[in-house]
C-alpha cells in the first residue's frame, strides 16, 4: 500500500485509555441522573458535548460545554491505567521520516497527557478539539491533518478503531486501515491490531501482515 502520509487516531488505536474515559463519564452520568450503559457506547471517537446533547436533547448548550471542558479537566487529571497499546511504540518510530499526524476528538491539553502517560511521541502535526468546527465523523479533522501535511487526502493512509472515525476518513477520500475489531463502515482494510501494521524502509509503503482485505465490502483473507 503506497501512501505519502500516515494519519492516526488517538484513544483505541495508539492508546487505551478506556478505563479513564469510563470513569469520567460514570462521574457525569451520575450528576445528571442517567445510567451509563445507557449512552456509553455512543462516546468513543466523539466530542463530548455531542453526546451530551444527543441524551439530554432538552438541555442548553452552554451547559453541554462547560460540563464538557470539566469532564476534559478531570482526564486531564485521571491517566491511571492510560497504557500503549502493542506496536504503537514501533510504529511511530518507524513513521519518523515520512509525514504523519494524530487526529483526536481529545483537547490538546488531553492529547498531550495520554501520549506522555503512554510514552509515545507527539507528532509535530497534532489536530485536536479545538481546530475544527466539527468533530468526527466530519471529515474536518483528517482534510486539516492532509493540509498541513501537504499531501493530497488519496495519498493519506489512516488508522482508526472507531465508526466515527472511519467514516471520517471515507468522507475525506482516503484509505482507512481499521484496528481493533470490525466496525462498520467497513474500511478499506482491517487489522487486528498495530502489529500487523508495518512502514517499509522506503518511508511510503505500508504491509499489512495478516490482515483481512476488504474491497467493495468483500473480505478478503491475506
Amino acid at each position: 500500500m503506497r501512501v505519502r502520509a500516515v494519519l492516526l487516531d488517538l484513544d483505541g488505536t495508539l492508546v487505551d485509555s478506556h478505563a479513564a474515559v469510563r470513569r469520567s463519564w460514570q462521574r457525569w452520568a451520575d450528576a445528571v441522573g442517567i445510567p451509563l450503559e445507557s449512552f456509553f457506547h455512543r462516546t468513543h471517537g466523539r466530542p463530548g458535548h455531542e453526546v451530551m446533547a444527543e441524551v439530554l436533547p432538552e438541555r442548553p448548550l452552554a451547559e453541554n460545554l462547560a460540563d464538557n471542558r470539566a469532564l476534559l479537566a478531570d482526564e486531564i487529571e485521571d491517566t491511571d491505567g492510560v497504557r500503549a497499546l502493542p506496536g504503537a511504540a514501533r510504529l511511530l518510530a518507524s513513521l519518523a521520516e515520512m509525514p504523519w499526524a494524530i487526529v483526536t476528538a481529545c483537547t490538546e491539553p488531553l492529547a498531550r497527557a495520554r501520549l506522555a502517560a503512554a510514552g509515545l511521541a507527539t507528532p509535530e502535526v497534532l489536530v485536536t478539539s479545538e481546530q475544527t468546527d466539527a468533530g468526527k465523523p466530519d471529515p474536518a479533522g483528517y482534510l486539516l491533518a492532509a493540509r498541513r501535511l501537504g499531501v493530497e487526502p488519496a495519498w493519506c493512509a489512516v488508522v482508526e478503531d472507531a465508526s466515527a472515525g472511519v467514516r471520517a476518513a471515507i468522507a475525506a477520500g482516503m484509505h482507512v486501515i481499521g484496528v481493533g475489531g470490525p466496525v462498520e463502515p467497513a474500511p478499506t482494510w482491517e487489522l487486528a491490531g498495530l502489529d500487523d501494521l508495518e512502514v517499509l524502509p522506503d518511508g511510503v509503503l505500508l504491509r499489512l501482515v495478516g490482515s483481512r482485505v476488504h474491497r467493495d465490502g468483500a473480505p478478503i483473507s491475506t
